[in-house]
């Protein structure tokens, strides 16, 4: 009998450690964030281009009032500091202009045990903008070339949105002067909303920001910014001698020159909330909502009729 005893006791206090156990589990801090959160429920952090903020703040609104329970917490940055937080814990999801590298890929692999995902979810443009007063706005590349490396006997001042790791400043590096310097003339600013401030109150400034920050006819905040400067036209790559917007038909046909890709790149050990968000940014949805800020999805078909609107001569 006591033997059967001591066996009923050795049960009951195994059966209440593993029910301390769990609740502790359940209520203390061993639960990690990646447990807590899912495609449809829980919190992220998300590191972003600047240049694309007016649009990823549209898509974070939308999705969130569209998925109860979630919060996209954004922080933009230029493009360098977003590569940098994909390398930390902390980061999941980064939306940027370019993918990753084999190498980059490769020590994601190696640092979390996961195997990253990334896609091109729409095409965006540099856009050029100059003061209203200003008698320039027509540029061909060379010109703008000129411009940037200070060269131009048009003593135009270049604004961007810093000079450092910034999106917008690697693509003209890469894109424009393809391994020639920026000059001495050229000025930095705080943000791209800076990059328009300062344009609109200097003459003799032109800037270079995303066209997200511009390109939206139908968004109030973009409609006071056109009234604040101008968009230049420049040289169409189809056209010689006509100069074309950076407009949605422009872009997608690729008559604008200076056209970039919007980039998002997520790793995750669980179906969370990072592929939930990546989802919604590349269905139909969030097709739709680059559709109507005036950018180019690059993961629904987007119909469009031959037209040749748009070029100055």
């Amino acid at each position: 009998m006591s033997s059967l005893k001591h066996i009923i006791n050795k049960y009951t206090l195994f059966l209440l450690s593993t029910i301390l156990l769990y609740s502790c589990g359940q209520t203390g801090s061993t639960v990690s964030d990646e447990q807590l959160d899912t495609p449809k429920k829980g919190r992220i952090v998300v590191s972003a281009d600047e240049s694309f903020k007016p649009i990823v703040d549209e898509l974070k609104k939308v999705f969130e009032a569209n998925t109860p329970g979630t919060e996209i917490a954004i922080t933009y940055k230029p493009e360098a500091e977003c590569l940098k937080d994909f390398f930390t814990d902390s980061v999941r999801l980064i939306i940027t202009t370019r993918k990753y590298s084999a190498q980059e890929r490769q020590e994601i692999v190696d640092s979390f045990k996961l195997s990253p995902k990334d896609m091109v979810v729409a095409q965006d443009a540099v856009a050029v903008i100059v003061n209203p007063k200003s008698g320039d706005s027509l540029f061909t590349m060379k010109e703008l070339k000129e411009i940037l490396t200070g060269r131009s006997e048009k003593k135009l001042i270049p604004v961007f949105d810093g000079l450092k790791a910034t999106s917008t400043i690697q693509y003209v590096l890469d894109s424009v002067l393809r391994g020639d310097s920026l000059g001495a003339n050229v000025r930095a600013a705080a943000s791209s909303e800076k990059v328009i401030d300062y344009v609109a109150a200097t003459p003799n400034a032109i800037g270079f920001i995303g066209v997200s920050w511009v390109g939206n006819k139908e968004d109030s905040l973009q409609i006071s910014f056109s009234k604040r400067i101008k968009m230049a036209h420049i040289e169409s790559t189809d056209h010689p001698g006509g100069y074309v917007l950076p407009v949605q038909a422009n872009i997608y046909l690729k008559r604008y020159p200076m056209v970039r890709n919007l980039v998002y790149m997520y790793k995750e050990r669980h179906r969370g909330l990072g592929k939930g968000f990546a989802d919604f940014i590349s269905g139909e949805l969030g097709q739709l909502i680059f559709k109507r800020a005036f950018l180019m999805p690059a993961q629904k078909n987007f119909n469009i009729r031959p037209i040749r609107l748009n070029y100055v001569d």
